[in-house]
């Protein structure tokens, strides 16, 4: 079996006795609760071609979208696998976060300890160029007298909830707002809306034509470096959209390490910072400590849009 050099330093690091060795024994299947294609889709690819390389052990990624009810059923799936590594949950935020709160049994209490976070969804505000406002700021005086149109992927996400409240936070208000399967270019140019909530590699065929207002995101992104982060704007509103890697909360530490050695390498290869740099998505490796604490500090800050939004 061929180990990677940072499952090698890890093994090292860890306790005598233990037996690494052991893990992985059998096939691994890293579980996302979305359909093919989407960013964390590509790279848990990525991270399941190079534990399979590295471990010799045959290693795939499992959809298990669930439709109406977000990443949910997929979670609850791998909440019930044994927690011994050998399914791996790729979830958004919203899992850990959310999940305990819906009345499904299976995930509350939160059933789920993070091995890390790998990426961030480059969610932005974006409008027209010929837009009569051109910034946050502009937008807000605008609204003032005139109605202003959102459009987004759902309110049961994050950044949604987060363009609400950064609406509230700078004193106006969308005078409606809709979700949509699609926001891209089409969106803006049949006027359908005012503003687009959306990531931005949707929006790269016409970033000439667009302006971006805000980016729903912990730094400013390189497609948009001129365009405030909403953090910015509202110093309270920190929540972004993430996704990152969990396993079950009795899963053995020395499994959490193997699993971490090969998603750290990955997701900070050239291949995969040429994956960010192609669609605008901030990839980058959080461990599990730093993970467990940008958990906690979500929980504060969405408890606080939650009860903004409630006001």
């Amino acid at each position: 079996m061929r180990v990677s050099l940072p499952a090698l330093v890890a093994a090292l690091a860890l306790p005598a006795g233990v037996a690494l060795a052991d893990y992985p024994s059998g096939p691994v299947q890293f579980l996302v609760p979305w359909p093919p294609g989407d960013l964390e889709d590509v790279l848990t690819r990525m991270i399941a071609e190079d534990f399979q390389a590295a471990h010799g052990q045959p290693a795939a990624v499992l959809n298990r979208p669930g439709g109406g009810g977000g990443p949910f059923p997929g979670a609850v799936e791998a909440a019930m696998a044994p927690a011994d590594g050998s399914m791996i949950g790729s979830f958004v935020i919203d899992v850990p976060l959310v999940g305990p709160y819906l009345g499904i049994p299976q995930l509350d209490p939160n059933p789920f300890e993070p091995v890390g976070i790998f990426l961030t969804y480059p969610f932005v505000l974006a409008t027209s160029t010929d837009a009569p406002f051109q910034t946050m700021e502009e937008l807000a005086s605008h609204a003032a007298d005139n109605p202003v149109l959102l459009g987004h992927f759902g309110m049961e996400l994050a950044p949604t909830a987060v363009s609400l409240a950064l609406a509230q936070s700078m004193g106006f208000e969308w005078a409606d707002e809709a979700a949509y399967d699609a926001l891209d270019c089409n969106t803006l140019a049949s006027g359908d809306v005012d503003v687009i909530n959306t990531t931005i590699q949707l929006i790269l065929p016409c970033l000439d034509d667009v302006t971006v207002l805000a980016a729903i995101t912990p730094e400013r992104l390189a497609m948009a470096p001129d365009a405030p982060t909403v953090a910015e704007l509202a110093s309270e509103l920190t929540l972004t959209l993430w996704n990152g890697l969990f396993v079950h909360r009795d899963t053995p530490a020395e499994v959490r390490a193997v699993i971490a050695a090969v998603a750290e390498q990955t997701v900070m290869s050239e291949r995969a910072q040429q994956f960010a740099a192609d669609t605008g998505a901030q990839v980058f490796w959080m461990d599990a400590d730093a993970a467990a604490a940008q958990l906690e500090a979500d929980a504060a800050a969405f408890a606080l849009i939650e009860s903004m939004l409630e006001d």
